[in-house]
C-alpha cells in the first residue's frame, strides 16, 4: 500500500486535474496537457490519429489485441479541459490492460461549445465506430448478423463519465446493443442545481469541492439543461435505464462524489441493470492519472483488464484482491 507521502504527491498532481472557480480556462487547459502528457507511450502501445465524422481521434494499438472489441474513452476536464495530448498516455495504459484497440476523440469544449456540443460530437464518432465495425464484423462472419454485432467499451472519466452516459441513454436499441460495458473512473453524475454534492460546505476529497463542480456546470449549460439525465445521468428513470449495458465503476475511498455512484449503483440495479462498484481504500479522485505516485495506480489499471477480459472478479472481492496484489509487491 502506497505510504502517505506518496499520497501526498499524488495530490499534488491531480491538482492540475481541477478546474477551480478561479482557474482561467485557457491555463487549465495547458496545465493539464504539461502535467499529464508524454512523448513516449508505456507498453509499446502504437499511436495514430484519423478523423471519425469530422472529429479528430487518438487510436491506440496495443502489441497484441482483440480485433472484435473496440474502448471509445470519454476524457474529463471538468467540460471545458482535457486533451488526446493529456490523456493519451493513460488511455495507452488501459488499451494495453483490456487488449483491444482504444479511440480518443477531440471533442468540442465548453465554454466556446457549450451543451450539446460534446455530446454530438461523441454521438457521430459512435455512430460512425460502429457502422465500421459492423461491417468489419459481417465480412469475418460470411454475414450472420447475430455474430456481426460490434462490440464497444465505453470508458470515462470525470465530466466525461456524464457525457458517456448520456450517449448510452440517447442510443436507440440496437446501438445500445453494441455497448459491452460502460467503464467509469471517479464519474460526474448529477450536476442539477439540486445536487446536494454541489452545497457540501466541509468536503472530505483533497480535489474536488461542490464550487468546482458548479463553476464547471455553469460554464457547460444552463440551469434548466443541467436537470436532464443527458447532463445529469442522476436524473434518469427506471425506464430510461431499461436495457442499460453492464456498468463498471472505479472510485477512491475519500471522493466527494462517492455517495452519487452510491446512488448510480442502486438506480441501474432497481432497473434490473448490472452496476459493480469498486471503491479503493484511502485513494482521491483519478488516482488513477499518479502511476508515478501509487502503486494502486497500477493494480487499478489491471483490475479493469483482468473484469473485461475475464468477468470473474466482482467489485465485492476487490478489497481482497488489492491487498493480496499489494503484498505481493512488498
Amino acid at each position: 500500500m502506497s505510504t502517505r507521502g506518496e499520497r501526498s504527491n499524488a495530490v499534488k498532481k491531480l491538482k492540475n486535474l481541477i478546474f477551480t472557480p478561479k482557474t482561467e480556462v485557457k491555463a487549465f487547459r495547458q496545465k493539464m496537457d504539461d502535467t499529464f502528457s508524454d512523448v513516449i507511450l508505456p507498453n509499446r502501445v502504437e499511436y495514430s490519429e484519423r478523423e471519425c465524422a469530422g472529429v479528430l481521434c487518438d487510436v491506440l494499438s496495443p502489441e497484441i489485441y482483440n480485433s472484435h472489441r473496440l474502448v471509445l474513452y470519454i476524457h474529463g476536464g471538468a467540460f471545458v479541459g482535457g486533451s488526446r495530448k493529456a490523456y493519451r498516455p493513460f488511455v495507452a495504459a488501459l488499451a494495453h490492460a483490456v487488449s483491444c484497440r482504444a479511440v480518443l476523440p477531440e471533442f468540442r469544449l465548453a465554454p466556446t461549445h457549450p451543451y450539446p456540443a460534446s455530446l454530438d460530437d461523441i454521438q457521430n464518432v459512435f455512430r460512425t465506430l460502429y457502422t465500421e465495425e459492423l461491417v468489419a464484423r459481417s465480412l469475418d462472419n460470411s454475414g450472420d448478423i447475430d455474430k456481426a454485432k460490434p462490440e464497444i467499451i465505453i470508458m470515462a472519466d470525470g465530466s466525461g463519465a456524464s457525457i458517456a452516459m448520456g450517449l448510452v441513454l440517447s442510443l436507440r436499441d440496437r446501438f445500445r446493443a453494441a455497448i459491452r460495458n460502460v467503464i467509469l473512473f471517479s464519474p460526474w453524475l448529477d450536476v442539477s442545481a439540486s445536487s446536494k454534492v454541489l452545497t457540501v460546505k466541509k468536503s472530505p476529497d483533497d480535489l474536488l469541492s461542490g464550487d468546482c463542480i458548479r463553476r464547471a456546470a455553469e460554464l457547460y449549460t444552463y440551469q434548466d439543461n443541467r436537470e436532464i439525465p443527458l447532463v445529469s445521468p442522476l436524473k434518469a428513470t427506471e425506464e430510461q435505464l431499461d436495457g442499460f449495458p453492464p456498468v463498471y465503476i472505479q472510485m477512491g475511498e475519500k471522493e466527494l462524489l462517492l455517495d452519487d455512484a452510491k446512488k448510480m449503483q442502486e438506480l441501474l440495479q432497481k432497473s434490473g441493470c448490472q452496476c459493480e462498484l469498486d471503491v479503493w481504500p484511502e485513494m482521491m479522485t483519478m488516482f488513477q492519472l499518479a502511476d508515478e505516485h501509487l502503486e494502486e495506480s497500477h493494480l487499478a489499471i489491471e483490475r479493469i483488464g483482468r473484469y473485461l477480459t475475464l468477468r470473474k472478479v466482482t467489485a465485492q472481492d476487490s478489497q481482497t484482491e488489492i491487498q493480496l496484489e499489494l503484498e505481493r509487491k512488498v
